[in-house]
């Protein structure tokens, strides 16, 4: 069965929507900041169609992204998951983000929720283990909630917390805080949880760790990453 072109009746051309898409996901830029660049480079669209676009296409790229990631990551069962939250208002109202990092850097997964107790602590590690297995031990800070949680689905014994031993979780936060500032805060938890787990997946798939490798390496790295990129919703 032939797969569906998502592009399908969109006069601009694919290759410009993924720009525009990485281009406001990736890097902490407002939809108009997105138009002004593309202006530059000749492309006529306006803000409004930067958000379209996004909205559209942003989750399934991330979808995408996610997939391949996922299937290769469940293989490796000695991993350190960092589990921390963030205060998030939404309409001067707050929220709490839940993350989960790996040992690596790469976030596994975000969780939108009103209150920040043992229900929404279960939630966020069920969903998160259902997805990407179980870990072998999980670093947190001292909120009850995490504990209460893991006594639940019996990871009480892999909880490991202590000063700076969660920073990892912390400095995390750091590039979605800085696109937090740019969008001026979110309008609905909805919006939230959307655009947290596509920054997640772009973030992801664009991290190469440069200061870990050679130059040479880096940049091959980064090449490869940007030609996956051009190839989402292609196949």
């Amino acid at each position: 069965m032939t797969k569906r072109n998502p592009f399908k009746y969109f006069h601009s051309s694919p290759e410009i929507i993924r720009l525009a898409v990485m281009m406001y996901v990736r890097f902490p830029l407002s939809l108009r900041n997105v138009e002004d660049l593309l202006h530059e480079r000749g492309i006529n669209i306006s803000h409004e169609t930067v958000r379209f676009w996004w909205n559209r296409f942003g989750p399934m790229f991330a979808s995408e992204l996610r997939k391949r990631r996922v299937s290769g990551m469940r293989a490796y069962s000695n991993w350190q998951w960092h589990l921390d939250e963030m205060f998030v208002k939404i309409n001067g109202e707050r929220h709490y983000l839940w993350r989960a990092v790996d040992h690596e850097g790469e976030v596994l997964e975000s969780f939108v929720t009103k209150t920040r107790d043992r229900k929404a602590a279960l939630k966020f590690l069920k969903k998160t283990m259902r997805r990407h297995g179980s870990p072998k031990t999980l670093a947190t800070d001292k909120l009850r909630s995490y504990g209460a949680a893991m006594k639940v689905v019996g990871n009480a014994d892999r909880q490991e917390t202590g000063r700076w031993l969660n920073n990892r979780a912390e400095n995390s936060h750091l590039p979605f805080r800085r696109r937090e500032h740019a969008m001026q805060r979110f309008r609905s938890m909805r919006s939230l949880q959307k655009f947290a787990a596509v920054h997640a997946s772009v973030s992801n798939h664009f991290n190469q760790d440069r200061s870990l490798y050679s130059r040479a390496n880096f940049k091959l790295n980064r090449t490869t990453a940007l030609a996956e990129w051009r190839q989402l919703g292609a196949e």
